[in-house]
């Protein structure tokens, strides 16, 4: 299933413009920069952009396809944040529950603080709940972060494999101290895949299976799993072998098979027309095609601030965390006109993968935009780059 097509023109975009920011990613792709990339622009539930340059798989030199399939880390935060408020819509759980309410093993978490030069653990003064997971709040952190004593015990449990099961991630999780107290920091954490083990006690489904039935079915996202079947294997979109700016290469997951842990923080492949889809059902304040997942009530909701005066924890959560940005229920969000490096209006969300893929919805100008991509060292220029590009295309 495909969003409609349309001139860019029709829906107040600028085709020569829109055609400078494909010139422009071809130009990367010549400079062997970028490997390969898939742009879709959405406006006004019309498809103004969608095409395809570089390679597919740069080492064999195939042509990047429109339906190429992505691994898109973090975009897989709000689909599954989404999949949280419906069971909340269902009446099968509050925002306000503990998390341990859910998973009894985080009944007794325990603070790392520093004492005298020395690391001591404290019983948290308060327990953390969906709510904090949802917005990041709950102490919890992620390895690659930074370098503090908790973050190092994330990296020695290798807490990141995917060959445990989401219950045994979570019983090894809860064992480890939490970085700061609930409710009183955001730090971006492992916090989704805790989401992703509730949605499968409370469901009584694994969460593949909740996701494909109550979302990727209804809403016509064939191609969105937690791994690409073997006869898509020809169409996975893969990095340079080595970084182009001579940094180290990060190494990307293997998605030709299915791994134990399904990572509701960053497991998810899609494709552009997929998480296309997703984003429309977004933008229509939670139907697409006549099929609602969500009321729209609950979308406002999810895609306004929750962090208020909460501030950042860390210099690594900082830097995913524009000036000017806070963070609903899986998104971060625009609360000013001004102040960060890119344009775009108040209330806009976005996030991105670790790859490279990026998106972020416009509400106020009825538009989205998608970069698919797998360039995890550069990810962030052509985040910048693409979001410069799009709304320079805009003629009203």
């Amino acid at each position: 299933m495909t969003l409609k097509s349309v001139a860019p023109e029709k829906v107040g975009l600028c085709p020569n413009r829109m055609q400078r920011l494909m010139d422009v990613l071809q130009a990367e792709v010549d400079k062997k920069r970028l490997p390969g990339a898939v742009a879709l622009v959405a406006r006004h539930g019309q498809v103004a952009l969608f095409d395809s340059l570089g390679h597919l798989n740069p080492a064999q030199g195939t042509a990047m396809k429109r339906d190429a399939r992505f691994r898109i880390y973090s975009m897989t935060k709000p689909i599954v944040s989404v999949a949280v408020m419906m069971l909340m819509e269902d009446g099968k759980l509050l925002l306000s529950d503990t998390v341990a309410n859910h998973l009894s093993e985080f009944v007794s978490q325990q603070v790392a603080v520093m004492l005298d030069g020395s690391l001591q653990l404290q019983p948290s003064r308060q327990p953390a709940t969906l709510h904090d997971l949802l917005r990041h709040t709950a102490g919890m952190t992620y390895e690659f972060l930074g370098n503090t004593p908790v973050q190092r015990q994330y990296t020695q449990l290798r807490i990141g494999s995917r060959e445990r099961s989401l219950a045994d991630f979570t019983q090894q999780l809860a064992a480890l101290p939490l970085i700061c107290e609930p409710g009183t920091a955001f730090e971006y954490s492992r916090a989704t895949d805790v989401l992703g083990r509730i949605i499968e006690t409370v469901s009584g489904q694994s969460l593949q299976a909740f996701l494909k039935e109550r979302i990727f079915e209804p809403l016509g996202m064939p191609d969105t799993a937690f791994h690409v079947q073997a006869h898509h294997h020809e169409l996975i979109a893969e990095p340079f072998a080595r970084d182009p700016d001579g940094g180290v290469q990060m190494r990307v997951i293997d998605v030709r098979s299915d791994a134990a842990l399904a990572s509701g923080g960053g497991g998810l492949t899609s494709t552009a027309m997929d998480y296309a889809r997703f984003l429309q059902f977004m933008l229509n304040r939670g139907e697409l095609d006549g099929v609602r997942l969500l009321g729209p009530r609950t979308i406002d909701f999810m895609t306004t601030d929750h962090l208020g005066d909460i501030g950042v924890f860390s210099a690594g959560s900082r830097s995913l965390l524009p000036a000017g940005h806070g963070f609903g229920l899986g998104f971060a969000v625009r609360k000013h006109l001004g102040v960060t490096s890119v344009p775009g209006s108040v209330g806009t969300y976005f996030w991105g993968g670790l790859a490279g893929t990026t998106f972020f919805v416009d509400p106020a100008l009825d538009m989205f935009a998608i970069l698919m991509l797998q360039a995890p060292n550069q990810r962030e220029y052509y985040r910048m780059l693409f979001r410069n590009m799009v709304y320079a295309a805009l003629l009203d």
